[in-house]
């Protein structure tokens, strides 16, 4: 017993060192941006970080390259902690965005020309074909089931029972149950096939209707 309570308070104490870092992240967010100010304005200042040289990397200044990537890196880690915290059934779409922010930063960090956020909307577009039909499906199958009333795991364990009471009573008065086969197959598939394929086509339309936004 003592080893259970003791495992409990190890868990316990665990959590609220993270959930302490997490919260400490959140409410520090507008000083770490802010520390852009105490970076150099001089355009030929640098930065020696354990041998690793930071210049401006064709902004004016360091400064100016501080304030434009803690721009993008405050997002991106407030948007992780949302994603890992959220207990939504949306919380996948938040990889649309983080995914924006992570582009932009490797654009900037590994582009030679001198233009920002321009080519990274191409970038995310894979992203988005597979977050968005993800979470509509998602969507769909709540809505189903939550305001139509349509739940198939209900269904399918319904039509299973029907299933075995039929074939016990089948072996009762000596049928075979091969009699009975094709039309229990087709209980048992027809109302899921049909959900299925209005899924399918639902996918196939929200498919259609991203292309046609971006193309």
């Amino acid at each position: 017993m003592s080893n259970v309570l003791l495992e409990k308070g190890k868990k316990a104490r665990k959590r609220i060192v993270i959930e302490s870092i997490i919260v400490l992240l959140v409410v520090m967010s507008p000083f770490v941006f802010k520390s852009h100010e105490f970076f150099s304005t001089d355009p030929e200042a640098t930065i020696n970080i354990f041998g690793y040289i930071i210049d401006r990397n064709g902004f004016s200044s360091l400064s100016i390259y501080a304030w434009f990537m803690l721009g993008k890196l405050v997002p991106l880690y407030l948007f992780l902690i949302w994603f890992f915290t959220c207990k939504h059934w949306w919380y996948h779409i938040l990889l649309i965005p983080l995914c924006m922010y992570a582009f932009q930063i490797f654009e900037v960090l590994y582009s030679d020309d001198q233009y920002v956020d321009t080519e990274n909307i191409l970038w995310i577009l894979p992203v988005c074909m597979l977050v968005i039909p993800f979470v509509y499906f998602i969507r769909i199958k709540l809505y189903d089931k939550h305001v139509h009333g349509i739940d198939l795991d209900a269904m399918d364990v319904e039509l299973q029972y029907y299933k075995d009471k039929e074939r016990r009573e089948n072996e009762k008065i000596g049928m075979p149950d091969k009699v009975n086969a094709p039309i229990e197959e087709d209980l048992s598939q027809k109302t899921p096939n049909k959900t299925l394929q209005q899924l399918f086509k639902q996918f196939q339309h929200s498919l259609r209707s991203l292309f046609n936004l971006f193309f």
